[in-house]
């Protein structure tokens, strides 16, 4: 088989492999930067070697020590998104299977990618200042300089040093603290990773956070003002975890603890080791939306444990958790709701395909990521062309419990691994080595490498859709006449899954005319409704209505929390809707300050407007 690659890192994991990181950082709020040291202990899996390169973005290097004798080292030029190699020149040349320790001192800048730095005014307290980091994809080389490639996983510890009325954490389990010798000011916390990770998984956080006790290995931590709200809202975490390891197998990380972050966080969730991210946006009063958490727990095995070697096997991460993800709630809830979420990721899969174009490469199962930013690759599908490939291989070789054999194997298999497409493939020929016959009639070319939807759609219970389904039809198929038949009641029997999917359907047809977004604001009041998933969905159809009462409210969801699911569609919306579009435009703007920095890029591309 052809050598592995990654094109999304410089570093070279075929001759360098790094074991462990020890960290010594200092989170500076009034400087907006991390200063420190990271040892690095990287062993030679060649002979005669004597350079090392590591990824880096942003980075100020001061000096390198190797084996404690200081080296050269040199830069190279900036890629546009890729950071720049730091070429470290070793004072010996290494023999294969021998280890080095090269110590670099460095600082991040202001605009690290991975980092996202809150005035306190920014916070739900208005006190403190906050930091958090977002390391995947590729944005661990603007924090620590590394092999940034989740072909290479290393164990880590680290010592932080922070303001001393702040709580810091990380990606790690927490192994205490003691005052910083050399300010009276601060104190430095200190935590241990011994499951090897790979250096996206690195996560670190500080803020004036509080935590309650949800399960006997869950704390949820947030700012006082949303803790409660979070406790009550992922009180289901630990019979996730439990029906998870009945599922595949014991949970290998120790804790497993949720934190709740400020609403400018990009994503619905990261699943960094023992501490979860998750976005405020889960906050919907009902419980309603914790099958994100689902998604994260599941991360614990597929993606964390079992992680693809490059960024362009992303569905085996993705794909996998969310076939796990909807086994779960299968079991908690029921074998119909597992299908229920199958069909709304189909919808979720078209709208990327739809977004992208049908004949865009990055719309394959496996895409070329060669000069392509991951941030800009990224969309649902490969979690949902990735979860139907599965679903559909489920169903051809034997359902649910057959297949759930097959996961388990696997992952028991490639544990503490980074894999790529073919291992998987080969994997799963081998352990249905008495249906190859079945296998051999996939066609995998085109589930793999064509764009657009797969070639074979799976079989859907559709018991919970068809209701969702009526009613779409109903108010698309409405006369102007037709509009005093709807009433409160349509919704009475619908749950907020099934609300979620009666929206999405609409968004699939043409536009309705705007006297019937005004009726079912009337008769439905969603203007009214907390859950995120509703809402959003319900001010892009009003947006494509071109109702204009509906611009601010539109504009207020985009800019309140960043979470780019949602902020990403509700923008190009409004700036397809001429009467909105201007607005739309200056409201980012003024906004752009605020945001993530990989948020104010991607809806900075859709808007048309000029990086900053």
């Amino acid at each position: 088989m052809a050598e592995v690659v990654d094109p999304s890192s410089f570093a070279d994991f075929s001759s360098w492999r790094t074991k462990h990181w020890n960290l010594k950082l200092r989170v500076d709020f009034a400087e907006r930067v991390i200063k420190g040291k990271a040892a690095l202990t990287v062993e030679s899996l060649q002979d005669r070697l004597c350079t090392l390169i590591l990824d880096t973005k942003d980075l100020k290097i001061h000096k390198v020590v190797a084996n404690g004798q200081e080296t050269n080292f040199s830069l190279g030029e900036a890629h546009s998104f890729k950071g720049s190699p730091l070429e470290i020149t070793l004072p010996c040349e290494l023999t294969r299977g021998e280890d080095i320790i090269v110590e670099i001192s460095y600082e991040t800048s202001p605009k690290a990618s991975a980092l996202q730095w809150l005035a306190p005014e920014l916070t739900a307290g208005k006190k403190h200042p906050y930091l958090f980091s977002q390391c995947q994809a590729t944005h661990c080389r603007s924090v620590v300089p590394c092999q940034d490639t989740p072909s290479i996983k290393q164990t880590y510890y680290a010592q932080v040093s922070v303001p001393k009325e702040l709580v810091a954490l990380m990606s790690a389990i927490h192994d205490g603290e003691l005052p910083d010798p050399e300010d009276s000011n601060r104190k430095i916390c200190r935590f241990r990773q011994s499951v090897p990770i790979p250096s996206y998984l690195l996560a670190l956080v500080v803020g004036a956070l509080e935590s309650r006790n949800i399960g006997p290995r869950t704390m949820v931590w947030s700012e006082k003002e949303l803790v409660d709200e979070a406790a009550y809202e992922f009180a289901e975490t630990e019979s996730m975890l439990q029906t998870a390891e009945d599922l595949v197998g014991p949970y290998v990380w120790g804790r497993y603890d949720l934190l709740v972050l400020p609403p400018s966080f990009p994503y619905g969730g990261m699943e960094n080791p023992c501490l979860t991210f998750a976005t405020p946006t889960l906050l919907a009063g009902d419980r309603s939306l914790s099958n994100v958490i689902a998604h994260e727990i599941s991360h614990s095995w597929t993606g964390n444990l079992v992680t693809n070697k490059t960024w362009e096997h992303f569905w085996l991460n993705e794909g996998h958790t969310v076939y796990l993800e909807r086994l779960i709630c299968g079991r908690l809830f029921s074998e119909q709701f597992r299908h229920f979420q199958a069909l709304g990721g189909w919808k979720e899969l078209k709208d990327s395909v739809e977004t992208f174009g049908a004949t865009n490469v990055l719309t394959n199962l496996i895409p070329s990521l060669k000069e392509v930013d991951t941030d800009v690759a990224y969309s649902s599908v490969p979690y949902e062309k990735g979860f139907a490939l599965l679903f559909y291989l489920e169903q051809l070789l034997g359902g649910p419990d057959v297949f759930v054999g097959f996961l388990k194997a696997y992952l028991h298999a490639f544990a503490y691994k980074s894999v790529v497409t073919d291992d998987w493939k080969k994997f799963l020929y081998s352990y249905f080595k008495d249906k190859v016959a079945i296998l051999d009639q996939v066609d995998w070319e085109a589930w793999m490498h064509s764009p657009g939807m797969p070639p074979v759609k799976p079989q859907y219970d559709m018991t919970m859709a068809n209701a969702c389904i009526a009613l779409s039809q109903r108010w698309t198929k409405a006369t102007a006449s037709d509009l005093c038949s709807f009433c409160p009641k349509d919704l009475k029997q619908l749950s907020s899954h099934q609300k979620i999917e009666f929206l999405a359907l609409l968004l699939q047809e043409n536009p309705l005319p705007v006297s019937h977004v005004i009726r079912m604001q009337d008769v439905y009041n969603f203007n009214a409704v907390k859950n995120s998933e509703i809402r959003a969905r319900w001010l892009r159809l009003c947006i494509r209505s071109k109702w204009e009462d509906a611009i601010p409210l539109a504009l207020k969801m985009a800019t309140e929390q960043g979470r780019l699911k949602f902020t990403r569609p509700l923008f190009r919306e409004l700036y397809n809707f001429d009467k909105a579009r201007d607005e739309t435009v200056r409201t980012f703007l003024r906004h752009r300050p605020f945001m993530h920095p990989v948020s104010a890029m991607l809806v900075g591309k859709d808007l048309k407007v000029d990086p900053a």
